[in-house]
């Protein structure tokens, strides 16, 4: 085909996916959120996008034969539903949430840069990882990589790093901003040391 039936056909099995599995994992996050907690979604995110990359990975050349494209699809669409019900929602919503007031805004955006940045180097250097070891093979323009299986595999690792990292965000499921900043408490142990330091003050 020429450079525009591709085009063309890559859209299409893109836009597929993104209706079959990423929107629907963008809508689960929104009923689900306020039920199950930003924890627990972003746990079993991380999760089960580590478990379906591997899935893939592993076994990457039983994927490759012509008979298992299908499945090889329903698997790759479940990793891009598991991102999105998780991960990439939680990803602008926490960060709305854990900081202080007078940081929020500050804070918020420099997630957001970070998400954003590590997309752009994901996306770019998959691109030169998965070219074939051999660089014969690779393609034009391109050094020789680590090949698709093994460039799965380390984005296997990544998820499952994300996993870990999860524990370290706290939960800010049915709390208020001031509860989860740690506002009240700031504000309480002020306004009670105030409070001593007037008691304790002699009067003149």
């Amino acid at each position: 085909m020429n450079a525009v039936e591709e085009v063309f056909s890559i859209s299409k099995a893109q836009t597929l996916i993104a209706l079959c599995s990423t929107v629907p994992g963008y809508w689960f996050t929104v009923f689900l959120i306020d039920k199950m907690g930003r924890f627990a979604i972003k746990l079993m995110g991380f999760f089960f996008m580590t478990v379906f990359m591997f899935a893939i990975a592993i076994p990457y050349d039983h994927w490759t034969h012509k008979e298992n494209r299908i499945r090889f699809v329903v698997m790759y669409s479940l990793t891009f539903f598991f991102a999105n019900f998780e991960p990439n929602a939680t990803t602008f919503v926490v960060p709305a949430e854990i900081f202080p007031a007078r940081f929020r805004s500050t804070c918020h955006g420099i997630s957001a840069a970070a998400g954003k940045l590590g997309a752009i180097v994901g996306a770019f250097d998959f691109l030169y990882l998965a070219q074939n070891q051999d660089k014969a093979k690779a393609d034009a323009g391109y050094p020789a990589g680590i090949g698709v299986k093994n460039s799965l595999l380390v984005l296997g690792g990544i998820n499952a790093l994300g996993f870990l990292f999860t524990f370290l965000v706290p939960e800010s499921k049915g709390k208020s901003l001031e509860e989860i900043s740690g506002e009240n408490e700031d504000k309480a142990a002020e306004e009670e040391g105030s409070s001593y330091n007037e008691r304790t003050v002699p009067v003149a």
